[in-house]
């Protein structure tokens, strides 16, 4: 099977790719600005945008499938003129006309926890819309709904320590807010066996890590993992909103309104569907294990 992983020149992506390389497919990483150097060997690029359609006709012409991973991430604002509604919804409508339109036998999508079009965030409601283009075409889909994806090259870490100081710091609501990380290396075989066979078509899947986490232990982790302590003071979930709504129109930080709002909701699976892919959450990697702590299992 000829794979267009659009995104896949990303943290996602670019493990995705090697995933259907060692199963045999063959896989072409759509990118605006795809470097063939930086990819799994044997993946060819491409350059498109998912905002611009007639960039993308060509790419997904050639391909048998579609994987749909390009995203602009919900733990920051968006850079410089790009929007969740262009990239995620007008990106989603593309890819599924341009696949629609050349027969594409599979269109997999990822999308997010609490994808919602009434949702309290931009992200939310941009994911939430684009579920519904997915649902309403005429091929044969699959939706993944994960928790936070974690692993070489991710940001999550990252961003629980950019959020935070080492030793004594302020969290938003003492960082109460739960996630249920997932590794990379865990996702990416679900999604290549959502392309193989029938049960998964037509089917959306809640996927969460092992372990329901709040922000606060992530926090501790990000800094024990670096020989570093913390201990985490709680901010006021509207003061906290308050300063990330002042802050967002500074440029050199990273936080906005949208982000002190989903600092505001969990991250976790009502009912995790990893079983569908006859894996059991006790199986997967835990964010302590990734980090190389004691006592990670």
């Amino acid at each position: 099977m000829d794979v267009l992983v659009a995104g896949g020149t990303g943290f996602v992506g670019r493990a995705l790719c090697a995933e259907l390389i060692e199963r045999g497919h063959g896989v072409t990483a759509l990118g605006r600005d795809p470097d063939e150097a930086s990819l799994p060997a044997g993946v060819e690029a491409a350059m498109g945008d998912v905002t611009a359609y007639d960039s993308i006709v060509e790419p997904v012409a050639h391909s048998d499938a579609v994987v749909n991973l390009v995203a602009l991430s919900p733990l920051f604002e968006p850079p410089g003129s790009l929007s969740h509604d262009a990239v995620h919804l007008g990106g989603t409508r593309n890819l599924v006309r341009a696949a629609e339109g050349a027969d594409v036998d599979r269109f997999v999508q990822m999308s997010a926890l609490g994808a919602d079009p009434d949702g309290p965030t931009a992200y939310i409601r941009a994911k939430g819309h684009a579920e519904d283009v997915v649902r309403g075409s005429a091929l044969a889909w699959t939706i993944f709904r994960p928790s936070v994806v974690f692993g070489d090259g991710g940001e999550f870490v990252p961003f629980a320590r950019k959020l935070s100081t080492p030793y004594v710091t302020g969290l938003p609501g003492g960082g109460r807010t739960r996630f249920q990380p997932i590794h990379v290396g865990d996702l990416v075989p679900m999604l290549a066996d959502a392309l193989a066979g029938d049960e998964h078509v037509g089917e959306s899947y809640e996927i969460g890590g092992p372990e329901v986490l709040t922000l606060a232990a992530v926090t501790e982790l990000a800094y024990e993992a670096v020989g570093k302590s913390v201990t985490v003071v709680p901010v006021p979930m509207a003061l906290a909103r308050v300063g990330l709504t002042i802050a967002g129109p500074v440029p050199f930080v990273p936080f906005g309104p949208d982000q002190a709002r989903s600092l505001g909701m969990d991250n976790t699976v009502v009912e995790n569907d990893v079983g569908a892919f006859g894996v059991e959450p006790d199986e997967l990697t835990t964010l302590r294990t990734y980090l190389g702590l004691a006592g990670g299992g």
